[in-house]
């Protein structure tokens, strides 16, 4: 992967302007553009040049009639149907028009961001055989700050997002909508011209994996954020709850030598570090081992950064390839027919990250349940000085519950499953799509339970008082406070709930002084 590794939250750049070569787009860079409209993107002087070169090659291959699948044939099932030269542009808008077939809601603003930037990039690559041109249309919707209607439903994660990509071109032909309007319109106000394709292009703008990249992609940029929350509330929780500091020792960590182990181990140490907490109860505490949601963190945690760093690597290499068929080779005057736009490396790895993410949220659930639980933890009852009359964090424990066993059915892999498509032409298919969708959803909650954790820690250390935790654990509630006020007694609960949240999604919670 390029950059840092899981030690930080993800360095998204400030930038204005982006340029693609087909080769060096970073996660950082995607997220970058993703979430900021005002950030436009082009391409670089050899990246066009490649452009132009594929072009050539597709041009001169219509002229002589060759029979390429999709320039001077049909599609899928229709692959031994010839199409003559003066039929292939109308060949490509029927191929948009017929694959437009999505439905569901609409995908989120920045995940067709970040699907344009990463369709600009495979194409970059010079191996798609589009025109200069009509890829230039493409990066005038990004520098307008445009986001098609795309529905999020329909992908079977073969021949890569089809139809997702297709509700794309669908607005570049002027057939779609923008913001709910005729697309025609909106790009005719942004000085923008449909554009009528020519051959090979609809294929080349819909044959790909960008919807579940960007899905990979967006969800790894919140993920290095969850990561390090995660080690944030486990520290805050074992210290509310009196726990000790002896399982994070290095010496033992030394001798199960995994990286994400012993990097949270290191974190915990320095989150701990001169907490009056742990020091007061250190002489005359007869516990010899805390509960393995305090003590196995290094382990729990660490699994899931490693497993962060592992997808992370497919997906920077998935995000500059390309993934269309055939490829334009125009070097060697050849196109090769293949299946780079098969979903199957992304799928996997997708489903493999929601499973790390969600044992995140697992093990913090765990973590609250003794925090709120006098008989696992010794704080007053559901976290309230005046139990009985008011219930404290009661409920947000069962929120905890609810998201976490949620999380347990959307992390059941999509991609064990298969279905034929095309008259069985297409007869196994990745469902990576569906794997992408399904991720964005446990990330969001594994963010909304370590909210919940960080508010039930909060409330724990306060209850202690007057000793006072760690300098950084003390600096996390601090900023909690400015939003959220000891509860003495009950309140409307969603609103605390709702205000860690957008703390956690903001990265004022981020502790970045720590060693690790």
């Amino acid at each position: 992967m390029s950059g840092a590794g899981f030690d930080a939250p993800l360095m998204i750049p400030s930038m204005q302007h982006l340029v693609l070569d087909g080769s060096s787009l970073t996660i950082a860079d995607l997220a970058a553009v993703a979430q900021n409209p005002s950030t436009t993107v082009g391409l670089s002087d050899a990246a066009r040049e490649a452009v132009r070169r594929s072009r050539a090659a597709v041009d001169r291959w219509i002229d002589e009639e060759r029979v390429v699948y999709g320039l001077t044939t049909g599609f899928g099932e229709f692959a031994n149907v010839f199409i003559s030269k003066d039929r292939t542009a109308q060949l490509q808008e029927n191929l948009i028009i017929s694959h437009s077939a999505g439905t569901g809601d609409l995908l989120p603003a920045e995940i067709v961001r970040a699907m344009m930037v990463l369709r600009v990039n495979a194409l970059a690559k010079g191996l798609s055989g589009i025109r200069e041109s009509t890829l230039d249309l493409l990066i005038g919707i990004i520098n307008a700050g445009l986001v098609p209607d795309i529905p999020s439903k329909g992908s079977v994660g073969s021949s890569g997002d089809l139809a997702p990509l297709s509700h794309l071109a669908l607005a570049m032909i002027g057939r779609g909508r923008i913001g709910g309007r005729p697309a025609a319109e909106v790009l005719q106000e942004h000085g923008l011209e449909p554009v009528r394709l020519a051959a090979k292009e609809g294929l080349a703008l819909i044959n790909g994996t960008q919807m579940m990249t960007a899905y990979g992609a967006l969800s790894l940029a919140r993920l290095f954020a969850v990561a390090d929350l995660a080690d944030v509330a486990g520290a805050m929780s074992l210290d509310a709850l009196r726990g000790t500091d002896n399982a994070f020792d290095p010496r033992l960590h030394a001798a199960r030598p995994h990286p994400g182990q012993q990097h949270v181990a290191a974190r915990l140490r320095s989150l701990l570090a001169g907490s009056r907490i742990r020091e007061s109860h250190r002489q005359n505490d007869d516990r010899v081992q805390d509960a393995y949601s305090l003590r196995c963190m290094p382990q729990v945690h660490g699994a899931s950064r490693d497993a962060f760093t592992y997808v992370a690597g497919v997906v920077e290499r998935e995000m500059n390839s390309a993934t269309d068929n055939p490829l334009v080779f125009a070097d060697d005057d050849v196109a090769i027919e293949g299946g780079n736009f098969h979903g199957q490396p992304l799928a996997i790895t997708l489903d493999f990250l929601g499973i790390a993410a969600a044992e995140l949220a697992n093990i913090s659930e765990r973590r609250t349940e003794r925090l709120v639980n006098a008989a696992l933890g010794g704080l007053p009852r559901f976290l309230t000085p005046n139990g009985g009359l008011n219930s404290g964090m009661m409920i947000a424990q069962y929120t905890a519950a609810a998201l976490v066993s949620e999380n347990k059915v959307l992390a059941h892999p999509a991609s064990v499953d298969s279905i034929p498509t095309s008259a069985n032409q297409e007869d196994h298919n990745s469902m990576g799509s569906i794997a992408g969708r399904h991720l964005w959803e446990i990330v969001d909650n594994v963010e909304r339970v370590l909210a919940i954790e960080l508010l039930c820690a909060a409330q724990g250390i306060d209850l202690l008082r007057p000793l006072r935790s760690s300098q950084p654990i003390e600096e996390v509630i601090a900023v909690i406070r400015q939003h959220v006020p000891f509860a003495e007694e009950d309140r409307v609960l969603y609103v605390d709930m709702d205000a860690v949240h957008q703390l956690v999604c903001s990265g004022a919670l981020h502790v970045s002084h720590l060693e690790g």
